[in-house]
């Protein structure tokens, strides 16, 4: 039993650097803000738009997807990251000043009001591709943008 103990415990150890190396990226809220930092490292931008309390779509995504450690280390030098969230329960409602800048990054990007909704944005905001959901997880999901980029 003490065995086990120790050897659990030194291979808890041993996982946490490299766990400790991966870190959450940083996920704007504000269009503008999330243009200026892709025009000052010139790196596009990735803008999601989600609902994220009733698009099922849309949690697969972030589940999938935006909380995996492979999509963080894939993301991180590529692209700008910026989340605009339409929830519709009570509970989860946002601060009405939120609630603008997302209105506002939707009037310009996801005037059709689909979600999932992915956009690719040059650093000078002209919209490179479009896109949502796939299946396959984070490791397809990050080959599928690098063949959009591609493309552009």
């Amino acid at each position: 039993m003490r065995i086990f103990l120790l050897s659990s415990l030194a291979a808890s150890l041993l996982a946490a650097p490299a766990l400790a190396q991966t870190t959450a990226p940083t996920w704007y809220s504000s269009l503008p803000a999330a243009l200026a930092q892709a025009k000052a490292s010139q790196r596009p931008v990735l803008a999601v738009f989600s609902g994220s309390d009733w698009c099922k779509p849309c949690m697969m995504l972030k589940q999938e997807v935006f909380d995996q450690p492979e999509f963080a280390g894939f993301a991180q030098d590529k692209f700008v990251l910026a989340r605009f969230d339409f929830p519709r329960t009570k509970k989860n409602r946002l601060p009405d000043a939120q609630t603008k800048l997302n209105e506002e990054a939707a009037a310009k990007l996801n005037q059709e009001g689909s979600f999932p909704a992915v956009v690719l944005l040059s650093p000078e905001g002209q919209i490179l591709a479009r896109t949502g959901y796939r299946p396959g997880g984070a490791a397809a999901y990050d080959t599928y943008l690098e063949r959009l980029l591609a493309k552009k």
